[in-house]
């Protein structure tokens, strides 16, 4: 703990009489950190820090490369800027080498500058000093990573798109008659990087290989390969790194999978006012990545062997793995209606994102679906839109959707439910114009104009590719615990564990998984237990 005495020789505390000393020796904690040491991350809550002894390194993320944005020595303050205004932390900090810093929490220091004045007008005239280079630092921000040229209705442009917004890139779409050079129909979409480089209709791998994200393994041999990037996955990885597992996500598109489109997820924990899915994913693998955990995308599994313990990725890369964990999660269900395949990624589109809000703007949006998913989409989308119309088979929406969700939409003068309704037909010349709907009730058809349909009926898991030693039930979603036990196919005298399948040492975690609970939160938990499954397996299992 630091003395009145120590504090007295600060600049910020010098004019400062002992009883207002004392109250900022018990009021600040006194964090002493080694060389490299964090002692605040980026988006934390505010406070305000004073630098001691040391120097102390500021760190910002722009375009996915963290840059050195400043430093603090002795006397110096961090933090001044959001104790002020009232926001999170704009920067990362860490000892360059050994340091001693004084953290005060914003309610403590409201209560000191009521106790002396001297102490907020020094704080505010530096937070003044230190807006400027912010505004520079925000003008940089805004540069783009990528730039897209293509039509705004072209499928793979709207593929394009979503990869990058879901990989955190930055980018802006250029129509092709805006381009600065003429281009060839047959090249387009083309992706630009900054350094002038051009990708004619590239693959996602190509556009993730340019901007450098990471796609291929750094080794070959691994404790726990994680397959799957959504909340599952990533809180596997996370806790696997933590305790020192080397551990790898393969992730075939982006991480975040299905609960990354989500617009807005209000029943997570922690989240007062809800967390949209591509936010709570970037924290996770920001989380996941800091411990040490890989995360590779673009990368399919093309195969695995259970008795091997090795898995052959697209490409032909094989890995050895002491543990196998299946996070693969689920996949849109698609919807038969004719024509449909002609409008997808050109005014239909299965799920939708918080990236998915520009195809909605003053447009009359349609939503198949029932579910929370739905619903928070009708509610996300009423805000840039014309209007949301919600179709529903069933009779209502109380079997299938949160009662709070219900409550919003009812509240919602631009949205309307329509129930026993079905769409049956598609029209659009160019791109989706309108849409045929089937009111059930009446037996009668009526057609309306449209410019997107969302389509959310609900997932499948995609389970073909795995082998037959990991049983499925009729579904697809795959056996784990007593469930594996009694198939038949559990080939050991112990039981399986809670996660595991019917191939010892492959476990299987979230929405994947037979009988699980399709929230995000009860993934979230079953990648923290799985992790603790691995853990007694591996106890149990003899390693080479």
């Amino acid at each position: 703990m630091i003395t009145a005495a120590e504090l007295s020789g600060i600049p910020l505390f010098t004019d400062l009489n002992e009883e207002q000393l004392a109250f900022v020796a018990r009021s600040v904690e006194d964090i002493r950190l080694v060389p490299g040491e964090n002692l605040a991350r980026e988006g934390d809550e505010r406070a305000l820090f004073v630098v001691v002894e040391g120097v102390i390194e500021l760190t910002k993320d722009i375009n996915g490369v963290e840059r050195r944005v400043g430093k603090r020595r002795p006397g110096e303050l961090y933090g001044e800027v959001p104790v002020m205004l009232s926001t999170n932390l704009p920067a990362s900090c860490a000892a360059m080498d050994s340091a001693r810093v004084l953290k005060m929490d914003f309610a403590s220091f409201f209560t000191l500058a009521a106790m002396a004045p001297q102490v907020a007008t020094a704080v505010g005239a530096s937070a003044q000093r230190r807006i400027e280079s912010l505004k520079e630092l925000a003008a940089e921000t805004a540069k783009p990573d990528l730039t897209v040229i293509g039509r705004s209705g072209d499928a793979t442009v709207h593929e394009i798109t979503t990869f990058l917004n879901r990989n955190r890139l930055t980018y802006r779409v250029v129509d092709p008659t805006d381009a600065a050079a003429p281009a060839d129909p047959r090249d387009l979409p083309a992706v630009v990087l900054t350094d002038g480089t051009r990708l004619n209709r590239p693959t996602m791998r190509e556009i993730a290989v340019a901007a450098h994200l990471p796609v291929q393994a750094a080794g070959s041999d691994y404790d726990v390969v994680i397959i799957g990037g959504g909340p599952t996955g990533l809180t596997a990885a996370v806790n696997g790194a933590a305790e020192g597992l080397r551990t790898l996500v393969v992730e075939r598109f982006a991480p975040g999978g299905q609960a990354g489109t989500s617009t807005r997820i209000e029943n997570y924990t922690g989240f007062p006012f809800g967390v949209s899915g591509d936010e709570l994913a970037a924290k996770a693998m920001q989380q996941a990545r800091r411990l040490g955990a890989e995360i590779i995308v673009t990368r399919a599994i093309e195969s695995l062997d259970p008795e091997a313990h090795t898995v052959t990725l697209d490409g032909g890369d094989v890995l050895s793995t002491k543990v196998l964990l299946l996070t693969s999660g689920v996949e849109w269900r698609h919807v038969d209606i004719p024509q449909i395949d002609r409008f997808l990624g050109n005014g239909v589109y299965y799920g939708a994102a918080r990236s998915d809000s520009g195809l909605a703007q003053g447009r009359d949006v349609y939503i198949i679906g029932a579910g929370n998913s739905a619903g928070q989409a009708a509610v996300f989308f009423s805000r840039r839109s014309r209007s949301v119309t919600l179709l529903a088979r069933g009779e209502s929406l109380a079997a299938s959707m949160s009662r709070y969700l219900i409550d919003q939409l009812e509240a919602n003068p631009n949205v309307s439910v329509q129930t026993r309704s079905e769409v049956v037909g598609l029209s659009g010349t160019d791109g989706l114009e309108a849409i045929d709907i089937a009111d059930r009730r009446t037996g009668t058809t009526s057609t309306h104009a449209a410019g997107v349909l969302f389509v959310m009926i609900g997932a499948d898991a995609e389970t073909e590719w795995l082998p037959d030693q990991v049983a499925r039930d009729v579904n697809g979603f795959v056996l784990t615990g007593p469930h594996a036990r009694s198939s038949g196919a559990w080939p050991l005298e112990r039981e399986p564990f809670a996660l595991e399948t019917t191939a010892p040492g492959v476990f299987a975690a979230g929405d994947v998984r037979s009988g699980s609970v399709k929230r995000v939160a009860a993934g979230v938990g079953e990648g923290g237990m799985a992790i603790a499954f691995v853990h007694q397996y591996l106890a149990l299992t003899p390693q080479p």
